[in-house]
């Protein structure tokens, strides 16, 4: 293979797994304020999913290439950021990438660039940037979790779950989950949750309720909208801050806005993928100072439940829609 080619994973017509397949690019160039990375490992989130079937488009000037998270030795870039940022030439850094996480390098703007926290492998560290950037930004900038008050994640399993329990409880908050079997809430318990809620064989309105003695929680974490919101309205505490950060459940919903009103509500949401890089730069900024000192003294860990070879990129996708899983997939990369 050519030195200015690569290996990369492509989505080669828009549809189910198999449409996903390794070809040949050409290795990115940094460009001001960028960073070239030699990646060992890539993150498999659900908007890698969505824009395999065509679903969701990256932001222009991204690359075509799915993979928002990758970890990796920095080989190439502006020195200068580099140098202001406290990074250099072969440094372990893990990125959030608006594209082109899938291949064998890709370049990331140095100020969405972390230190790979010490202790951890680079399939650790690939699983960190797209549910740590989305947990931080969502939970604790727009939902403004305290210590002493009670999150509720819908989905406690998925990547974003795993890790929201384990930094909401680092940070001194009761964690509340919904999880889809039995299995997975003892798994979400296993990881520090307070309450597991069987959402099949369950109300999580009445359980929320029967937890906080009536009250209610304080901040909900929701990636299903749809039906659940109307629910979520009557599960929030006075204060409460509902945050959606998907629509699994569809994008119409019907709410009671008298209680959002008595309840003085506030509900939200976001999208990570479109923001400018200063945005992202801001949370890497918290993440370093709050949650990087969580994960070096072990109270935070990346939930790693499979990695596959980055040529078997459709299995891992597969295994992603199943939702049998319970933490993070992740892609590795020979050396």
């Amino acid at each position: 293979m050519d030195t200015a080619t690569m290996r990369a994973v492509e989505i080669t017509a828009f549809g189910a797994p198999e449409v996903l397949r390794m070809g040949e690019r050409p290795m990115p160039v940094a460009a001001e304020g960028e960073v070239l990375i030699r990646v060992a490992a890539s993150g498999i989130n659900r908007p890698d999913v969505l824009q395999r079937k065509g679903h969701y488009a990256p932001p222009p000037g991204a690359s075509d290439l799915p993979g928002l998270e990758v970890a990796g030795v920095i080989v190439a870039g502006d020195e200068a950021a580099m140098a202001k940022a406290g990074f250099k030439l072969g440094d372990r850094v893990c990125a959030l990438v608006a594209g082109g996480g899938y291949a064998q390098y890709c370049v990331a703007p140095v100020p969405q660039c972390l230190p790979v926290p010490q202790g951890l492998s680079d399939v650790e560290a690939a699983a960190l940037p797209e549910t740590f950037f989305t947990v931080w930004s969502n939970v604790f900038d727009r939902g403004a979790l305290q210590p002493g008050e009670t999150l509720l994640v819908q989905g406690g399993s998925s990547g974003i779950g795993v890790t929201a329990i384990q930094i909401a409880k680092a940070w001194g908050a009761q964690v509340v989950v919904t999880a889809g079997s039995d299995a997975k809430c003892e798994d979400c318990l296993k990881l520090g949750a307070d309450h597991a809620i069987n959402y099949k064989t369950q109300d999580f309105v009445a359980e929320v309720q029967r937890i906080t003695a009536g009250e209610g929680v304080n901040v909900i974490l929701d990636m299903v909208a749809g039906s659940y919101v109307a629910r979520e309205v009557q599960s929030l505490a006075a204060d409460g801050r509902l945050v959606i950060i998907a629509v699994q459940g569809g994008i119409k919903a019907e709410l009671d806005a008298g209680l959002v009103l008595r309840k003085r509500l506030t509900i939200t949401g976001s999208t990570l993928r479109p923001r400018p890089v200063a945005f992202k730069a801001a949370i890497a900024d918290s993440l370093r100072r709050h949650v990087w000192p969580m994960i070096e003294a072990g109270k935070v860990r990346p939930a790693i439940y499979r990695e596959f070879d980055a040529a078997d990129a459709a299995q891992a996708h597969a295994l992603m829609e199943s939702s049998q899983h319970t933490g993070k997939i992740v892609l590795t990369w020979e050396k």
